[in-house]
């Protein structure tokens, strides 16, 4: 989802700066949602705008009026829509290229330590003196106190920017988001026709509402998330999540009255049509069994 944000603000104001391929496909795959989307983008400077979005408290906070609530499930859920429509399809190539970032970044620390490492993270980001400090128009102070902080390379995030994320929705800590290049020409684009079969197979094999519950999970959440998500009942929400977690798709963390899912390996495979063969069978079909070779029968190795 922060991908999500950080592309909104790339689909609405930098089309100039390339990736004509990816900006077709992201219409065509919203259809009928594209004018949802459009008033977003055009009320909204999503960067810094809509960042509440990725905080732990965000707009559900009991201080927040009913009525600016409701238009923050709006737009949480306009947001999700673009997910679906302008990130999932890619999330591969980019999961692989932040995977990548992540990687080099680790190096640089183990290799040169942590110092090392935040001195050279950004241009905007310099380390001295047991501080970070970020250049920003934003006069804002954080104490860590030992919490720790997030440091997430983002691809869709402008160039040369990075953003603080107060309370990272998920972890409860301080994120610091920083921008790699990307080209959007360099994402091949998966075809419509082959986006809509996947939707079709996926319904097929697990049911189009739990479908839409496993989509709707890519970003971890509550049973309430998945209940706005949804726009279900929590004891919808609350059956669905079961029925996933009982198919291995879904693991749940409990904390007090919160339980917060997560998509197992299983079902992150599932929903990006990259099935293991033991799931779906030799010719790619769900469901069809895998012959299996009897112990010590010679064949190829990949």
């Amino acid at each position: 989802m922060s991908e999500a944000v950080f592309a909104l603000h790339h689909f609405g104001r930098e089309r100039a700066r390339g990736g004509a391929g990816w900006h077709k496909f992201v219409r065509e795959r919203l259809g009928d949602d594209l004018p949802a989307v459009g008033e977003v983008v055009s009320k909204y400077r999503p960067v810094p705008d809509l960042l509440w979005l990725l905080e732990r408290e965000g707009a559900d906070a009991d201080s927040v009026p009913p009525a600016v609530r409701a238009r923050a499930r709006r737009l949480a859920q306009v947001a999700f829509l673009f997910c679906s429509a302008g990130i999932l399809p890619y999330w591969s190539q980019i999961r692989a290229r932040l995977e990548i970032e992540r990687d080099v970044r680790g190096r640089i620390a183990i290799t040169n330590g942590v110092e090392f490492l935040l001195a050279g993270l950004h241009p905007k980001v310099t380390w001295e003196s047991s501080e970070l400090r970020i250049a920003s128009p934003t006069d804002l102070e954080i104490t860590l106190d030992g919490r720790g902080m997030i440091l997430s390379p983002s691809l869709f995030l402008p160039d040369k920017t990075c953003v603080l994320v107060r309370s990272e929705r998920q972890a409860g800590v301080p994120a610091l988001v920083f921008s790699v290049p990307l080209d959007l020409n360099d994402l091949e684009s998966p075809s419509e026709e082959s986006g809509v079969e996947g939707d079709r197979a996926l319904a097929a094999l697990v049911g189009a509402t739990r479908a839409a519950a496993l989509r709707a999970l890519s970003e971890s959440g509550t049973t309430g998330d998945l209940s706005d998500r949804l726009g279900i009942s929590l004891s919808g929400a609350s059956k669905q999540a079961t029925v996933l977690r009982e198919a291995g798709l879904i693991t749940t963390l409990r904390n007090r009255t919160t339980a917060t899912h997560t998509l197992t390996p299983l079902g992150l495979a599932l929903l990006q049509r990259e099935l293991p063969a033991e799931v779906t069978g030799p010719w790619g079909h769900p469901g069809e069994p895998r012959a299996r070779e009897p112990r010590g029968a010679a064949g190829p190795r990949g």
